[in-house]
């Protein structure tokens, strides 16, 4: 397998893995801006692109996978808890991401998001924002824990073989590469430190927000690119009231039972997860369109496929003018895992 690191000199790392038996690339973690540049060195080494890797939803920049997938028709492959509706190809803890001869094991590391994935063979790592040469990842944003992020990485990584090569999605200092060893024995963020002296640690740190999250972040999270979608801010995402599937599955068998609010796609709306009985499906790109079609009277809760589409479907809902909207917190992925009854329609 050969690994090279592209983007120059950018803090957002992309790394290209190619299989030399067979000439099958991946891209893992592509940066938009620089998808001709992909294609080009592609084409002049006479690979063939076979799937795009992000290892998590991405805040700094717009993922390349989208427009990857619209002009090579390749796989997009993210980790199951991926917010994003165009993935292709789901994969979890142990699955295997193949590439041509070669394969790249995948392990979730959430912590920086709840969506990251690490992918490993017996020589590289590549570590997504979880864990960074000398640092990790900020858990400050919307689904980051802390505690997730020290498990990962202590309890995942750090077990890996000591002269494992860490290849990280940022560095901010020009490193390139470093090992599992010297991150285990050197990383001032975590080695030497308890679970809670780095939770400590991460709750008194104050990280500035990426530029242009905004206009990043909800693209990445909800593959919708019109401009004419007016998302909310980071303020109002995180004030949405989030429910528990299990109270959910009690509240909608009572007389005064809410309206169940899908945004999802229709084919994810009867397809793999299903969708709760009663649903009414409105797509996230159609919302703002159909609200007025909503009864402002009745408690609204909004549904996706990880409670990030739906988180931001409240909070437009709710700069419309509606008071009672709530999210499911974790979406259908969690209500499918609690084994909740679904429907699919033919």
């Amino acid at each position: 397998m050969n690994v090279q690191e592209l983007n120059g000199g950018s803090c957002c790392k992309t790394y290209l893995v190619v299989c030399k038996e067979t000439g099958r690339a991946l891209l893992i973690d592509p940066v938009k801006d620089y998808i001709d540049r992909y294609l080009a060195l592609l084409a002049y080494k006479g690979l063939t692109l076979d799937a795009v890797v992000d290892t998590h939803t991405h805040a700094d920049h717009s993922t390349a996978a989208f427009l990857a997938n619209d002009l090579t028709g390749v796989r997009i492959i993210m980790a199951r808890k991926s917010p994003v509706p165009r993935v292709t190809e789901h994969v979890d803890d142990g699955d295997v991401v193949q590439i041509g001869n070669k394969g790249l094991n995948v392990i979730t590391t959430p912590g920086h998001t709840p969506d990251s994935i690490s992918l490993y063979d017996s020589e590289y790592v590549f570590t997504g924002d979880c864990l960074l040469i000398g640092g990790t990842g900020r858990t400050d944003f919307a689904g980051g824990d802390s505690g997730d992020q020290y498990d990962s990485i202590t309890g995942k990584l750090f077990t890996l073989p000591d002269s494992t090569i860490v290849l990280p999605a940022h560095d901010y200092r020009g490193n390139t590469r470093s090992t599992i060893g010297a991150e285990k024995a050197g990383n001032p963020r975590i080695a030497g430190r308890s679970r809670q002296q780095y939770i400590e640690l991460m709750d008194s740190l104050e990280f500035p927000l990426p530029g242009k999250i905004q206009e990043v972040l909800q693209p990445n999270q909800t593959a919708i690119e019109d401009d004419r979608t007016k998302f909310p801010d980071l303020a109002q995402l995180n004030a949405v009231h989030q429910v528990d599937v299990g109270t959910i599955n009690e509240r909608i068998k009572a007389s005064d039972a809410p309206v169940l609010l899908d945004v999802r796609e229709e084919d994810e709306f009867n397809g793999e997860l299903g969708h709760i009985a009663g649903s009414i499906l409105v797509p996230l790109k159609m919302l703002s369109k159909h609200a007025g079609e909503l009864d402002r009277d009745r408690e609204i809760l909004c549904i996706c496929r990880a409670g990030v589409r739906s988180t931001t479907a409240a909070a437009i809902l709710k700069g419309l003018g509606f008071e009672h909207v709530s999210n499911m917190k974790d979406g259908m992925l969690e209500w499918n895992d609690r084994g909740y009854p679904v429907e699919r329609n033919s």
